[in-house]
């Protein structure tokens, strides 16, 4: 076969993380665009992998499980060296990059880190002429998985009624806004007019449970639980059917803002200015607003975090714009 007609070959090495996956994921059509009818070879970490299994162009994902001395990079080595790659990308700036044969190479560094969002530093990386926005890329084995577990408790609750989703957990210290405060936030809801017949609806993966627990209680019969009930692209589908999101600095959360849900991130002591949600219907809230400034996340109080939601749904519920669901 002539050369013109071979498929250029990509490797995308992304995060072992779903947030900083999903913040990436703008690649996917990039390359698309520069090579087109590209096979790109997505290396990720276990929990972010389901969410390329549908992604176009991607016709393999290679898992990168962590080895004692750094054995997942010198695995992946062993599963690239052989192949003349078109292009290497690299969000996590490894060596394995410089290692590898390819004709041209993408390699992030994080020197760049400057004051722009991930996400626009991400698009100039591989050469964009705009912002790459995170995109999800949702099948019908996610939707149908969500599905199977939303439906039955809408049923069987009061009503079924428009979804808040809250994800009140994050897998870094300090990012995880105390458990308490989240089922004393949704007491406050259930109590505000605006927020009538709303379900509450809480997702997380299969350690989330504790955390999770007093939100649950609070919303009673009017809870949806979504914790543990899906990989990361069947909790995708579930976000997807939610009219809000409200959660802390996660891969959830960048999940919702690129589900194009509004979406309210909650931040402690991380960059909300490099970190924060993408779009046009997201809002942060921060322990403390001062650009470069830190405190800690329980400093958040419950009274802000609810102004907060009250004032997305003042954006996008109440007086919805084109880009509202």
């Amino acid at each position: 076969m002539p050369d013109s007609q071979i498929a250029p070959k990509v490797l995308f090495v992304t995060s072992n993380r779903i947030g900083d996956c999903v913040i990436s994921s703008g690649m996917i059509r990039e390359i698309g665009r520069q090579l087109p009818g590209a096979a790109i070879t997505v290396a990720c970490g276990r929990p972010p992998a389901p969410l390329f299994r549908s992604a176009p162009g991607v016709d393999r994902v290679i898992i990168l499980d962590k080895k004692k001395a750094a054995g997942h990079w010198v695995d992946l080595w062993r599963q690239v060296v052989g192949t003349r790659w078109d292009l290497v990308i690299d969000i996590r700036g490894s060596a394995l990059a410089w290692l590898v044969p390819t004709r041209r190479r993408c390699v992030y560094n994080r020197s760049w880190e400057t004051g722009l969002a991930k996400v626009e530093m991400i698009s100039r990386l591989i050469g964009a002429a705009g912002t790459l926005d995170p995109e999800l890329f949702l099948d019908d084995q996610a939707r149908g998985e969500a599905a199977a577990v939303i439906d039955p408790q809408l049923a069987a609750g009061p009503g079924p009624g428009p979804i808040l989703a809250l994800a009140p957990t994050a897998h870094q210290p300090g990012k995880s806004w105390p458990a308490d405060r989240w089922g004393a936030l949704v007491e406050r809801l259930k109590a505000e007019p605006r927020f009538d017949g709303w379900r509450f609806m809480l997702v997380g993966g299969p350690g989330d449970h504790a955390p999770a627990a007093p939100a649950l209680q609070a919303a009673a019969a009017r809870a949806i639980d979504c914790v543990g009930r899906g990989d990361i692209l069947a909790s995708a589908a579930a976000i997807d059917r939610a009219a809000l999101f409200v959660g802390n600095d996660s891969g959830l959360m960048h999940v919702a803002a690129a589900a194009g849900r509004p979406t309210l991130g909650l931040f402690g002591p991380t960059e909300w200015w490099l970190y924060g949600p993408w779009g046009p219907t997201t809002r942060t809230v921060a322990s403390n607003e001062t650009r470069g400034g830190f405190a800690p996340i329980e400093a958040l109080s419950v009274e802000q975090v609810f102004a907060a939601v009250l004032a997305l749904h003042t954006d996008f519920i109440a007086a919805p714009g084109p880009a509202a669901p």
